[in-house]
């Protein structure tokens, strides 16, 4: 079979998001973004000179990998005014010993009773792996805006704070940015994500405001063949959001390995 185009392929991905939105988008939602959008609540964000920041991250058994890598990123990170919220799910590993090490009052860590329960193919369960304490993370955390990171990647030094700043300079709602991925021979290059479509965002690379929220990953993404973190981006973006792309790689997005 022949190899399509990039821009065919595009145009057929951005055309299956449109139609999968309209399926799956409650279209009171939009009417709630709209009313949102002009209460004092909403815009306050935009006044405020160092609008708290919330930091979500989801892990299963990765103690040591989240601990030298994920969390000195975000602890170290140029923009102070954090709060960063870790979930395990069920961890059974030395997780806890391992972040209670850390004295940072702003770092947060809750371990769920029972492990989420995904499909059991493992490319479905590779789609929506983390569902239950990403969701956990977002109900906890109390941001002006959030973000995410993988367990497993690292943000760069002033990612957050370059963020922000776009974000209030331009007032917008949702900002992702290009990052810098591992390939499977361990050599390094740079995803551009020049759109915001399938394959240009991932988890890590987004900050939003804090509305939406309420708009969580769902477990059953994977039945549309979608990774969660698309599935839930492309809902949020078929809202009609104020978004835009920040130039700078702000991510190391490192290939998945055994500990």
């Amino acid at each position: 079979m022949p190899i399509l185009p990039r821009p065919v392929q595009t145009f057929i991905s951005k055309s299956m998001d449109t139609a999968r939105s309209w399926i799956d988008i409650n279209p009171a939602l939009a009417k709630d973004l709209a009313r949102a959008r002009n209460s004092d609540l909403f815009q306050s964000v935009y006044s405020k000179p160092e609008p708290l920041v919330s930091v979500c991250v989801g892990t299963y058994n990765r103690g040591k990998l989240i601990t030298q890598r994920c969390l000195p990123s975000i602890l170290e990170q140029t923009y102070r005014n954090l709060e960063v919220i870790v979930v395990g799910d069920a961890c059974t590993d030395d997780t806890f010993d391992r972040i209670r090490k850390f004295s940072d009052e702003r770092l947060k860590y809750v371990n769920l009773e029972q492990r989420g329960e995904y499909p059991r193919i493992r490319k479905f369960r590779w789609m929506v792996a983390g569902t239950i304490p990403f969701n956990h993370a977002l109900r906890m955390a109390k941001g002006d805006f959030i973000t995410h990171l993988d367990d497993d990647d690292e943000y760069l030094p002033d990612r957050i704070e370059k963020l922000v700043r776009f974000s209030l300079d331009q007032r917008l709602e949702l900002a992702w940015h290009p990052f810098f991925m591992e390939s499977s021979e361990g050599d390094w290059y740079t995803r551009p994500c020049d759109d915001l479509m399938h394959g240009g965002v991932t988890t890590s690379s987004c900050l939003y405001h804090n509305w939406f929220k309420q708009i969580e990953w769902d477990i059953n993404a994977w039945r549309l063949y979608e990774p969660g973190d698309w599935n839930r981006f492309r809902k949020i973006k078929h809202l009609n959001i104020k978004a835009a792309r920040h130039p700078d790689p702000l991510l190391r997005h490192y290939m998945e390995r055994a500990q």
